[in-house]
């Protein structure tokens, strides 16, 4: 059983001192610290990078400890969630400082169950005050006159002139965004607030010929057919959080399958999708030995289902 050490703060303007002095007997001791610097508690604790290489290199018994409750957590939802993660892969978790400590917050008996709602409730009861009141700062702030949020990238003449062209003189979205250094969807979003984009902009691509879609659509399916994978949970957890839409879908509509301490997430999908997934979670699962180990499974089933 070793401990293992989460920190977590949320701008670069802060620091984790003061986790590193509640924890201090535990980095004396050599306990690995994982950490999630200038990371927003709104990010979900299973996609923070830190966390998951935790989870990855944890082994069964392993003790995850924090300076504070908040460093992980800020609602119910995230409380449940880690809870659930932690007591399928055998961890335990400890919280050094505070009305909770030397609690095992994994624990499966009824008070540390009422423990664990209440400090949910509390987590989320600070989130939702902090919230109120930059909204109320906010407000504020915009009844005074002043301007928030990023500089725009194009001044009104700017967006006048780009309308004009786009309008009167035929200029294409991707010649505009060449002429002001800009990404083409700025160049959309000035047109849109401009009034003058109504279907497919000059430079864009028009949608095909319905029977030729049907007709692609068919040749696409006959070349990537349905197959049906059980992804490793290790897996799926590096997956959730990709920028392929098609990859979050198929897991989104998979089923997941408890076995033992672990699971599994059954996911129907074209060939091609699995293929994604194993390229997706490959540069990350390759960093443990878990990883390593549930990377091969995967990547076998994927090319017996491809095969068959």
């Amino acid at each position: 059983m070793a401990d293992r050490l989460y920190l977590r703060y949320s701008t670069d303007k802060q620091t984790n001192l003061r986790q590193k002095h509640a924890l201090a007997s535990y980095l004396n001791a050599n306990a690995p610290a994982y950490e999630n610097p200038a990371t927003s508690s709104r990010m979900h604790p299973l996609k923070r990078p830190g966390f998951l290489q935790l989870l990855d290199e944890a082994a069964v018994g392993d003790v995850v400890r924090l300076a504070d409750a908040a460093r992980l957590f800020r609602s119910v939802q995230d409380v449940l969630d880690v809870r659930d993660v932690l007591r399928r892969r055998g961890l335990h978790l400890r919280i050094a400082a505070g009305a909770w400590a030397g609690m095992d917050l994994t624990s499966e008996d009824p008070m540390t169950k009422l423990f664990v709602t209440m400090l949910a409730g509390v987590l989320e009861f600070q989130r939702d005050m902090i919230s109120e009141n930059t909204r109320d700062g906010v407000a504020a702030a915009r009844a005074e006159g002043k301007t928030l949020g990023r500089p725009a990238r194009l001044n009104q003449k700017q967006v006048d002139d780009i309308a004009n062209a786009f309008e009167f003189d035929g200029v294409a979205v991707k010649a505009l965004a060449r002429q002001y250094d800009v990404d083409p969807k700025v160049i959309r979003r000035s047109l849109d607030s401009a009034g003058v984009r109504k279907g497919p902009a000059a430079g864009d691509e028009l949608p095909e010929n319905p029977s030729q879609t049907r007709e692609s659509q068919q040749q696409t399916a006959a070349a990537d057919p349905i197959a049906v994978v059980d992804i490793p949970g290790l897996v799926a957890e590096h997956l959730a959080d990709v920028a392929d839409d098609a990859v979050r879908e198929a897991l989104q509509n998979g089923r997941t399958i408890r076995r033992g301490q672990g699971y599994l997430v059954r996911t129907a999908a074209p060939v091609s999708v699995h293929a994604a997934m194993v390229e997706h979670s490959a540069p990350v699962l390759m960093a443990s030995p878990a990883g390593r180990k549930a990377h091969r499974l995967h990547s076998n089933r994927v090319t017996s289902a491809r095969a068959s």
